[in-house]
């Protein structure tokens, strides 16, 4: 006998099990599954029904485990709803930009800031970041400061740089560069946190109240992509210390919260941080704690280098566009030696940031320094986004059991540019080497990086198994996986990345039920139209979260 408060029956499931098994219908109770069957109807008699007891007829419809994004950015993604749209091709040109900023400018109170974000200066017909004069010609009344859509380089304006005390005789600032012209004269143009910050610090930030609103209505954008496990990727990166109270809070006052993960910024784990005497139990504990079990620690997170299109990815061989130009390492080698060594030590999972071959070399090397010269254990450290890797860095990864969490969306967003503008092609065809990772049983998963681009599992999905480009062509075939290797990516594999594969990742008795129900199987149709697939419904726990369209429930 089972005991059941929710039975799923009429319906395709795809376990993603390690035999692949197909189901017909499901039971749980009290948030876990109870039972799985391969028939459409569980066996009769065969349930303990209670009181509350729910049956949905999915007249089949297909579910999945719910999917785990194991990289992104909500609340960035919120505060950007309220920001003025930079973005290309919504702006041809530096004059569209001009005109939108234009417009919020008059929505404004005089010497209030102005917020962009998005915009792309390869797809602008300039080819040209705008500067300080081009925001200039808008009013010099508003401080204005707008976002590189790669979210690694800004622009400012005269009035922002004055803010700052920005002028010709200030240093270049650690961790970041601020562009100057001939005469020396900064020009707006501010490459990484280091630089951005300057300017970024002085932007008021929306109160704690309203920020957590923030978080509570973007929770829903994620819920109805399918995601029931979510990963930020950067706590820390606004408000500090902080910003963790605001997750905490919005996350356990919001009973339709998906699962959080948080990756620690490293400026709160080390000397003078607020969590510098933290162990990892010790915070995740408090995290835990704080928000009802309804959030963990992820990691703790380091930047190595910035973006390839904004071309502060550090590389080993030079841009394609430029061959005196290969990027910065963000820390000397010595310094994330270290950090990774007393991350290691105090128990965390270290994350970090690394899109160009150099910076995930010295990752690597980090990692490796950290392992010889500390506690052995399942570690599973990883690098973030790993766009350029390298056959034999995949190789010293998959040696040192070093995970990867790729971001597969470049491929279609920047594909074309990475070929044409950033890399070439040699390199651009190798970008995100998923197929490579698979041969070496490198355990990886696919990401978003919302807002960089838009959250979907299901595009990623397509992503990875058609590797086509914003152009309509096809880039590294040779690169591509299946689907159900795809699916598991952002399922089976994201469990096992968040040390939650006991828990959920598959359709399982004993799993919790945290599920997604499709209008198609992406098994089952054309590859290419598996970006257009619904999602109808996503469970947590056994409880419906997003629904949208009405199922059948008797």
């Amino acid at each position: 006998m089972v005991q059941a408060d929710l039975v799923i029956y009429n319906a395709n499931i795809l376990t993603l099990d390690e035999q692949s098994t197909r189901a017909g219908s499901l039971a749980s109770y009290k948030g876990k599954i109870t039972g799985v069957w391969t028939v459409q109807q569980p066996p009769e008699g065969g349930l303990i029904k209670s009181d509350n007891f729910k049956e949905i007829d999915l007249n089949g419809a297909t579910l999945i485990p719910g999917f785990i994004d194991t990289h992104n950015h909500i609340l960035m993604y919120g505060q950007q709803k309220h920001q003025v749209d930079c973005r290309s091709p919504f702006n041809k040109n530096i004059k569209d930009i001009q005109q939108r900023l234009a417009e919020a400018a008059q929505q404004k109170n005089e010497n209030e800031w102005i917020i962009g974000y998005g915009y792309d200066d390869s797809l602008l017909e300039e080819m040209r970041h705008p500067t300080k004069m081009d925001l200039d010609a808008i009013n010099t009344k508003h401080p204005i400061f707008i976002r590189h859509i790669s979210g690694h380089l800004a622009v400012t304006n005269s009035a922002g740089l004055q803010i700052a005390g920005i002028t010709k005789d200030t240093p270049q600032p650690e961790g970041g560069h601020i562009e100057k012209d001939s005469l020396g004269e900064p020009t707006g143009v501010l490459f990484e946190p280091g630089a951005m910050n300057l300017v970024f610090s002085h932007v008021p930030l929306p109160d704690k109240e309203e920020l957590i609103q923030i978080l509570k209505e973007v929770n829903n954008d994620y819920l109805a992509e399918g995601i029931t496990t979510n990963t930020d990727a950067g706590i820390g990166l606004f408000n500090g210390e902080e910003e963790l109270d605001i997750y905490l809070q919005a996350i356990k006052e919001n009973p339709r919260s998906m699962k959080m993960r948080l990756m620690i910024l490293n400026e709160l784990l080390i000397d003078n941080g607020p969590f510098h005497t933290y162990t990892a139990t010790e915070l995740d504990n408090e995290i835990q704690e704080r928000t009802n079990g309804k959030a963990r620690l992820d990691s703790a997170k380091i930047f190595q280098d910035g973006s390839i299109q904004g071309l502060t990815g550090a590389l080993r061989k030079p841009y394609h566009c430029d061959n005196h130009l290969y990027g910065d390492l963000i820390y000397k080698q010595e310094i994330i030696n270290e950090f990774a060594l007393d991350f290691h030590q105090r128990g965390f999972r270290i994350a970090t940031h690394g899109n160009g071959d150099r910076a995930i070399g010295s990752i690597i090397e980090a990692y490796e320094y950290a392992l010889k010269n500390g506690e052995q254990r399942d570690h599973r450290h990883r690098i973030e986004h790993v766009q350029t890797a390298t056959e034999k860095d995949l190789e010293k990864m998959s040696e040192l059991d070093i995970a990867a969490s790729f971001f597969i969306n470049h491929v279609y967003y920047w594909g074309d540019r990475h070929r044409d503008i950033f890399l070439g092609p040699d390199r651009a065809k190798r970008l995100n080497p998923l197929k490579e990772a698979d041969h070496l049983n490198i355990l990886y998963t696919l990401h978003s990086d919302c807002p960089i681009t838009p959250i979907s599992p299901l595009f990623s999905v397509w992503a990875a198994v058609n590797r086509v480009t914003s152009s309509g062509e096809v880039l590294g075939a040779g690169q591509k996986i299946d689907v159900e290797t795809a699916l598991k990516t952002m399922t089976t594999y994201g469990a096992r990345l968040n040390f939650e594969e006991n828990e959920k990742g598959t359709i399982e008795v004993g799993k919790t039920a945290d599920f997604a129900i499709l209008e198609k199987d992406p098994t089952r149709i054309n590859p290419m139209k598996i970006k257009d697939i619904h999602v109808l419904a996503t469970y947590i726990d056994g409880k419906l979260v997003f629904e949208k369209e009405s199922l059948k429930v008797n």
